[in-house]
């Protein structure tokens, strides 16, 4: 709100997770809203998931759009494509694959749905994984073992179920494969798993440049 208020851009747009529409923040999110209107703002809401955007997992995110008074466009948000997503299975097939792991076609082929929502680990657990047992499990079964992140893709010979590696997790997010996250896997798991999907940040930003434009 202090920055809103400083730079008084044309148009704002945050994000935060599903629970900040749960009833207990009522009162802290009539505050934001008053505070962002109070400056000179139109505001919109809503709930948006990455799937309906090319990202192959759900990943609830609640997106925040201020336009500012004097702007002659109207906001609106993108169109939802619920069927755009790929398979975890056909993000991951040719990654799982590039060590020559044998098993990479069939467990793309059973891998045949979207993931659950991506994280990147905690500091206060220590290293990267896939998150608590629940999360864990969703993972279990698209054949992924997700109490670690792995440094590379399985080897030939390899038996079990495979961890992803940064990589894996980037493309899940829908980075592009351009994008580099450093050397240290866990700092790049927390930036990786902890990120707004650029498909969705992507959509969302071409709208309020048609708003302004």
């Amino acid at each position: 709100i202090r920055l809103i208020k400083e730079i008084q851009p044309r148009a704002v747009m945050l994000e935060n997770v599903r629970g900040f529409l749960d009833p207990g923040f009522d009162e802290y999110r009539d505050h934001i809203f008053t505070s962002i209107q109070k400056l000179g703002y139109v505001t919109h809401i809503k709930l948006l998931n990455a799937s309906d955007y090319g990202v192959p997992q759900l990943r609830p995110r609640v997106v925040i759009i201020g336009i500012r008074k004097d702007q002659i466009g109207a906001f609106a948000y993108p169109d939802e494509q619920p069927d755009s997503a790929p398979t975890v299975g056909d993000t991951l097939r040719d990654l799982m694959a590039q060590n020559g792991w044998e098993g990479a076609k069939q467990w793309a082929s059973n891998a045949n749905r979207i993931a659950p929502t991506l994280v990147g680990g905690s500091k206060k657990h220590g290293g990267p994984d896939l998150g608590p047992t629940r999360a864990r499990n969703a993972w279990a079964e698209l054949g992924v073992d997700g109490r670690g992140i792995a440094n590379e893709a399985p080897a030939p010979g390899f038996e079990g179920m495979p961890r992803l590696t940064s990589r894996m997790m980037a493309r899940i997010q829908g980075f592009p494969d351009t994008w580099t996250f450093g050397n240290r896997k866990t700092v790049a798991c927390r930036m990786i798993g902890n990120a707004f999907p650029p498909p969705v940040a992507r959509a969302v930003g071409e709208k309020i440049k048609e708003c302004l434009e």
